[in-house]
């Protein structure tokens, strides 16, 4: 074999390089030690933890795709893939938070703002210093980005935004309806041909008419993270505040919608790993007539299914993930796949933890019975399933060739 001849038995698709499987074995025993013992207590109480998150800074975790000349660790779209699946497996709602600063905000900063933003923003985003959000879903408008409402306006040295924004998690960051440090913020500034024209724009907590709605309460799942709705009224924003120029955020969307779906795909992966590890356990360990459970048709096919859909879905993610390009678009159909696939696999095999559980899965301490409520958001969040399965056969039909790459 010639020095130049890829030797594809030592390839490792999961941690591809030595910082890869570094980077995996930090946030594994930082979750060991810190995250696990806390899920439980802040799910009951829908409390987030801002603390634990800010020593996620600390790691140089929440720059981890950020240069690292503004701070960040400078790594690539499959090291926040590991981080998103390793942090799951024990808080899937702590991990939400997680990608809601690190990916939403300061990826999509960090790729489409100006130098002098980058500069003057990013440190404080990748420390900690500044726990941010990014803010597109409107208390009417979901998928169906275009039809937004808010709107913002220029007025000589400022934008003036006006607007509701909904189920934005950090939009809060306490029980006091504490705002976001900074919140990135979609907004209607005009038309052009009857096609609305989108913009982005950095939103301070010190602006003036920013405000948090109300904090929600009572969610399924994903109870360690705060999702609150924001409120701009004649929110005053410096115009250099504007994230490049009027409109695009069409742009601005479709280069960081491929990472959130990413992500939340390996978040499915945390939940389906943990799922599949309580219910190998508990079946080794529990008996039924005499027998580990085991040893029972129906618990193997649980069990089974579980760890080869797992694995199938896993392998995929990885390798979207390892063909990412994070500073342009290019792969949105693998990035929906990954998600379609992927959330409902995690909330299937959470499903079945709880089956062979019985009893024990249907309380929290067992934990799959919170994976099994966090999971269902994944299905929802980032796009809707519905979203995927049109995206996907659209970009199909223009390009047959992407099924045979």
């Amino acid at each position: 074999m010639s020095a130049d001849t890829v030797n594809f038995r030592d390839f490792d698709l999961f941690n591809p390089t030595q910082e890869h499987s570094m980077l995996r074995e930090m946030v594994r025993g930082f979750v060991a030690a810190e995250v696990e013992p806390q899920a439980l207590e802040h799910d009951r109480k829908e409390k987030f933890n801002l603390p634990l998150f800010r020593k996620l800074g600390e790691l140089g975790l929440l720059g981890i795709t950020v240069p690292e000349a503004y701070g960040g660790s400078g790594q690539d779209a499959l090291a926040a893939v590991i981080a998103h699946e390793e942090i799951s497996y024990a808080d899937p709602g702590f991990c939400l938070a997680y990608l809601a600063h690190s990916m939403l905000l300061v990826n999509n900063f960090a790729v489409n703002a100006s130098e002098e933003q980058k500069k003057k923003f990013l440190p404080k985003m990748c420390t900690g210093e500044w726990v941010g959000a990014m803010a597109m879903s409107e208390p009417a408008i979901g998928t169906d980005v275009m039809g937004m409402q808010t709107t913002a306006r220029k007025d000589g040295a400022h934008y003036i935004l006006n607007g509701q924004k909904m189920w934005i998690t950090n939009g809060a960051i306490d029980d006091n309806k504490t705002p976001a440090d900074c919140v990135l913020v979609y907004a209607k500034t005009g038309e052009n041909k009857g096609r609305a024209l989108i913009s982005t724009f950095l939103v301070e907590k010190t602006n003036p008419g920013f405000a948090v709605g109300q904090k929600i309460y009572d969610k399924t799942g994903m109870r360690g993270s705060n999702t609150a709705e924001l409120v701009f009224d004649n929110c005053k924003v410096p115009a250099i505040n504007l994230i490049g120029h009027e409109g695009d955020s069409m742009l601005h969307m479709m280069r960081n919608l491929e990472l959130e779906r990413l992500t939340l795909a390996a978040m499915s992966l945390g939940i389906a790993k943990r799922s599949v590890a309580v219910m190998n356990r508990y079946a080794t360990e529990r008996e039924a007539f005499g027998k580990p459970l085991n040893f029972f048709g129906q618990i193997q096919r649980h069990i089974a299914d579980s760890y080869a859909e797992y694995k199938a879905c896993r392998a995929y993610v990885y390798d979207t993930a390892r063909k990412l390009d994070l500073n342009k678009e290019g792969n949105r159909v693998d990035s929906d796949g990954v998600k379609l696939v992927a959330t409902t696999m995690g909330k299937n095999v959470a499903d079945r933890a709880m089956q062979v559980l019985g009893g024990y899965g249907y309380v929290g301490e067992y934990v799959v019975e919170r994976l099994w409520r966090d999971a269902k958001l994944l299905e929802i969040g980032g796009g809707t399933l519905e979203a995927h399965q049109k995206n996907i056969t659209r970009d199909l039909s223009k390009n047959a060739e992407l099924i045979f790459k």
